[in-house]
């Protein structure tokens, strides 16, 4: 009989006007029994309350069941729990009739979960070429009684959740242009606002919404460009104007520089109801090469906060001006309400992948705290009244004028695995990369649909730890760390980069995966292992909970690996080529991960029994 409720419940929110899908979410997103949006909630804190499982009893979970996706390549995301329907996504497949990704129901009333509904949508393979950093999908969307996703090349859909049946499809990237789709998105209001993976082809980013009725463009906003293209408000960044103003996004660039200027937006997104602000970050400038394109090249790598009902942007913090080692930008942005010198701030924290760890007033985009959470070399640190970072010449500038420059710096410091956040600990935990790497620029020219890089890069385990100390190997770290202070409370090493996302529960334990396949549990406080378990593959999935029809606390993950680091394995890369895959070749092989795990793509469901 429960469960009979749940369902009319959720079909009571199913209406066809949407008007209300916001509000729908808002409460949705508060019932942990359910998991609706990829990063949990509006504040992508991947926390829940749910406390059936904890620090005592975690040792006795089990793998309740597993679904295979259908495909071999990086599975990241995770799956969607609405009701009693659980959605599944695959990676792009490579199967020549139907290259994917599939989307799934599944049935969780029944033993099993056996599928309602499956979708494949007609794809062009085309896009796989101009895909960076391997066919990854990360996750799906739930809104008025629909599943809304992207497509590798460029399609965004909505299916009825109910049938699985096209309600609608629009074009929002050309792969012939070196644009793709692999992020998961967000349902703001009536807007499902997605953006564009290509910074490696020299595209123009940007973050566009549709309407989650009938797919219409409610309105784009570019990353670089004239003000009107990037939609700047009359009062943008009025409380920082430090941080920079009207005019910048060409003004910054040499020439015309800016209409190939990189600036991808296919990172994680959040929003503040109350403030009506979504938060995102745009990626590297084009090329990798810093040298055609000196200057602070805005608005790259920024955190923005933009108006989801017009796509004006309120405030914008660039973390690294005149990028020079794609650290890229698009990480998650976790919105919490912390004290900070004994004031309460309503903060968003940002790890980024130049190694700084962000706080920020979310408000107005006052920068409170930036910390290296990493080894960092390129710089001493960040200035908290300019928002600059203080660059090491030795490390930092000098890239543009040698042909060759060693570098301890974490140009993957982290990749788009998101943390997760704790109100009881007050925590964040974070999956992050010990590599460093050789960088040379080369002179590269712009071609439509064709790589615009401009470098040559050969990665290795990093050299250093935390205090500078010499490191001994290890490729990976999952620490927690304290947004007010900027600081690690506890750091677990791993022997291969933590790919995988955090989920944070009221039970005190954390989970998160591993390369080399292990699903592993820790205690919030600590980091003490508690359980783990040997996945099927090596996992760049994000670990999800819910409650069943049964009534029983579940946690999933998915296994299959892949995204950059792991491609060469996915993708069945050779090992004779080092600089192969942008620098993943030589860091992988040499760390032994074709050893470590196999492809996959699997779902996998525990309990405790």
């Amino acid at each position: 009989m429960k469960c009979r409720n749940w369902v009319a419940l959720v079909a009571a929110f199913s209406f066809s006007g949407g008007a209300f899908a916001n509000d729908e979410l808002l409460g949705l997103q508060k019932d942990d029994k359910q998991w609706v949006m990829a990063g949990k909630n509006y504040s992508a804190n991947r926390y829940s309350t749910l406390a059936q499982v904890t620090t005592a009893n975690v040792k006795q979970l089990k793998e309740a069941w597993s679904f295979s996706l259908g495909a071999l390549r990086g599975h990241e995301g995770a799956p969607l729990v609405v009701g009693s329907t659980m959605y599944a996504h695959s990676s792009f497949s490579d199967s020549e009739s139907s290259p994917g990704p599939h989307i799934y129901a599944l049935d969780l009333t029944k033993e099993g979960a056996p599928i309602k509904w499956t979708y494949t949508p007609k794809t062009d393979k085309r896009a796989v070429p101009v895909a960076c950093c391997d066919v990854v999908q990360r996750g799906l969307n739930y809104a008025a009684g629909k599943i809304l996703f992207n497509t590798l090349d460029g399609q965004v859909i909505a299916l009825d959740a109910g049938t699985g049946k096209e309600v609608w499809k629009i074009k929002n990237a050309n792969p012939q242009n070196g644009e793709t789709m692999t992020m998961a998105g967000l349902v703001v209001k009536n807007n499902f606002i997605v953006g564009v993976s290509g910074g490696e082809f020299g595209i123009r980013g940007w973050v566009a919404a549709y309407n989650i009725n009938d797919g219409k463009q409610a309105w784009k906003a570019y990353s670089m460009g004239p003000d009107e293209d990037v939609k700047l408000a009359a009062d943008f960044n009025s409380a920082n104007p430090q941080h920079g103003q009207k005019g910048l996004g060409t003004s910054t660039w040499p020439g015309e520089q800016w209409k190939i200027g990189g600036g991808s937006t296919w990172g994680w997104y959040s929003y503040d109801p109350e403030l009506n602000l979504f938060y995102y970050s745009t990626g590297n400038p084009g090329t990798w090469n810093p040298t055609p394109r000196k200057g602070d090249n805005k608005w790259s790598m920024t955190i923005f906060a933009r108006n989801p009902d017009t796509g004006e942007a309120k405030w914008a913090y660039q973390m690294t001006p005149w990028d020079a080692w794609d650290y890229d930008g698009v990480n998650e942005h976790q919105l919490a309400d912390l004290t900070i010198g004994g004031k309460p701030v309503k903060a968003l924290v940002h790890f980024d992948r130049n190694g700084f760890g962000y706080t920020l007033d979310r408000t107005n985009g006052t920068l409170l705290v930036a910390k290296p959470f990493v080894y960092v070399n390129w710089a001493t640190g960040i200035d908290l009244k300019t928002g600059r970072p203080i660059e090491d010449p030795a490390n930092a500038r000098s890239r543009a004028r040698t042909p060759r420059t060693s570098a301890l710096a974490p140009w993957v410091a982290r990749t788009s695995s998101p943390s997760a956040y704790s109100p009881k600990t007050g925590l964040f935990y974070v999956p992050t990369n010990n590599m460093c790497m050789n960088y040379e620029g080369v002179e590269v020219k712009y071609q439509s649909g064709a790589p615009y890089v401009g470098a040559n890069v050969l990665m290795m385990p990093g050299r250093a730890d935390m205090t500078g100390a010499p490191s001994d190997g290890h490729v990976g770290d999952f620490i927690a760390w304290d947004a007010t202070t900027g600081k690690r409370v506890w750091t677990l090493k791993e022997a291969q980069p933590v790919w995988s996302g955090a989920l944070a529960t009221a039970g005190g334990v954390v989970f998160y995966a591993t390369l080399d396949g292990w699903f592993k549990a820790v205690d919030d406080k600590t980091g003490a292992l508690l359980w783990k378990h040997k996945l099927a593959a090596g996992s760049i999935g994000n670990p999800m909970t819910y409650v069943g029809p049964d009534g029983k606390q579940y946690v999933a993950i998915y296994s299959g690996p892949g995204g950059w680091y792991a491609a060469p394995v996915a993708a069945n890369l050779s090992k004779d080529d080092p600089f192969g895959a942008l620098g993943a070749v030589g860091v992988a092989f040499g760390a032994n991960l074709d050893k470590a795990t196999s492809v996959g793509g699997t779902l996998h469901v525990f309990s405790i029994q």
